[in-house]
């Protein structure tokens, strides 16, 4: 595919799993009519997120209702997809060896099935009292091409970012359940220390690995938290090119995927000209 329209979705999405599938065509059809290929939907689309950072399992309706990835729900949007790609997160329920556990999840899918899946490996604060942490970071194949994705916090760290470009990712998903600072809050979104550094690591995992970036993000309040929005297209060398600001909608953008890499890459690769033997991978003891 020469070129491909990239959407990051910004929307509130509950607890109510019937609710945010009754919500969902509206959303995909939306982006259906604006030739959308590949559509990226916020983490925790399907079960909503946590109230609190801090103590989430304290809280009366902490844990969000969680789903398997065979499940019916998910087979929902996939029907939804047909031919485009999406990908959107879950509150997932896995059974290994004969133990339950909870994923915060992200899943890629086609009318045809499961393309890809990630399992968030960073987990901030409380949220490692409601998730096991994922294992690696891959990139996949799609109809858009080769895709990664990063689950909200995982973009903090350069080397969640840098593994599925290495995988060969041209496009980088990013699905967020980003809030406004906890502990420094601001009156105005625009002013908020999170807000910047979620914008800035956008553009900085984007410039430095020389991909796509496509950043979905929740808005709205759910229990103590107020999401950002600020979904957004960040092209290879690190430029917004579509962005919702703090309100609901889609950030869309056309872009010749490949040529453009391979354009920003030409002179200076990043990838190719990295010094593998002179970086440090650990703390010193």
């Amino acid at each position: 595919m020469a070129s491909v329209t990239m959407a990051a979705v910004a929307a509130h999405f509950g607890r109510d799993v019937e609710r945010t599938l009754a919500k969902l065509p509206g959303i995909v059809e939306d982006a259906r009519g604006r030739g959308v290929n590949l559509l990226v939907l916020p983490d925790a689309t399907i079960g909503g997120y946590l109230l609190d950072l801090h103590h989430p399992v304290e809280e009366g309706d902490g844990i969000p209702h969680s789903v398997e990835i065979d499940g019916p729900e998910v087979a929902a949007i996939m029907q939804l997809a047909g031919d485009m790609t999406v990908c959107f997160g879950i509150a997932e329920r896995a059974v290994e060896n004969g133990e339950e556990r909870r994923y915060n999840t992200a899943v890629c899918v086609t009318g045809d099935g499961v393309l890809g899946v990630h399992r968030k490996v960073h987990l901030p604060l409380g949220e490692s009292d409601v998730y096991a942490a994922g294992a690696d970071f891959r990139a996949f194949d799609t109809p858009v091409g080769r895709v990664g994705m990063l689950i909200d916090f995982d973009k903090t760290f350069p080397e969640a970012a840098r593994s599925v470009a290495l995988d060969g990712a041209q496009i980088i998903a990013c699905l967020s359940a980003w809030p406004a600072s906890v502990t420094d809050r601001s009156d105005r979104i625009r002013n908020d220390r999170q807000a910047h550094l979620f914008d800035l690591y956008d553009c900085a995992r984007a410039a430095e690995n020389q991909v796509y970036l496509v950043s979905s993000n929740q808005t709205g309040v759910l229990g103590g938290l107020r999401f950002l929005g600020q979904a957004k297209v960040v092209d290879p060398a690190g430029e917004i090119i579509a962005k919702t600001w703090a309100k609901g909608g889609l950030a869309v953008a056309e872009a010749d995927v490949a040529a453009h890499i391979a354009r920003a890459r030409r002179k200076l690769n990043h990838l190719a000209q990295r010094a593998e033997h002179t970086y440090r991978l650990s703390a010193p003891a």
